[in-house]
């Protein structure tokens, strides 16, 4: 009896894996987004960690996505944005939506000294 519980347990194993190997999910696409796209990699966001400019009263898709190997998050805390900590080659979608004007600054709450921009909403 335990050896058929056993080798049931190996055959769903192998269809499983044989399953994720051959239908591998292509992770989040970043290709068509429309908004801002803002990529986590090497300690940086865009590499530069860029101004990004809003409209008041106007929504605007925020899209973060973790490149890097090591976990970031984005915060920006005056407008009540955090995404958590994202692991390798996770995503996080958001908006970004301010019905006064200003400057808020975001940045990695792991990387504060390299990772942090500011977003201008006019």
């Amino acid at each position: 009896m335990i050896a058929i519980v056993v080798i049931s347990f190996i055959i769903v194993g192998t269809l499983w894996g044989v399953s994720n190997i051959i239908n591998q999910s292509e992770g989040p696409s970043i290709k068509n987004v429309s908004g801002i796209l803002l990529i986590a990699q090497n300690n940086a966001f865009n590499k530069t960690n860029p101004d990004i400019y809003a409209t008041v009263n106007v929504p605007m898709k925020l899209v973060v996505v973790n490149k890097d190997f090591v976990r970031h998050d984005l915060i920006v805390d005056q407008l009540k944005i955090n995404t958590a900590y994202l692991s390798s080659e996770q995503d996080f979608t958001t908006a970004i939506a301010s019905k006064k004007s200003g400057i808020f600054e975001y940045y990695c709450s792991l990387h504060p000294t390299t990772m942090r921009g500011e977003i201008i909403v006019k």
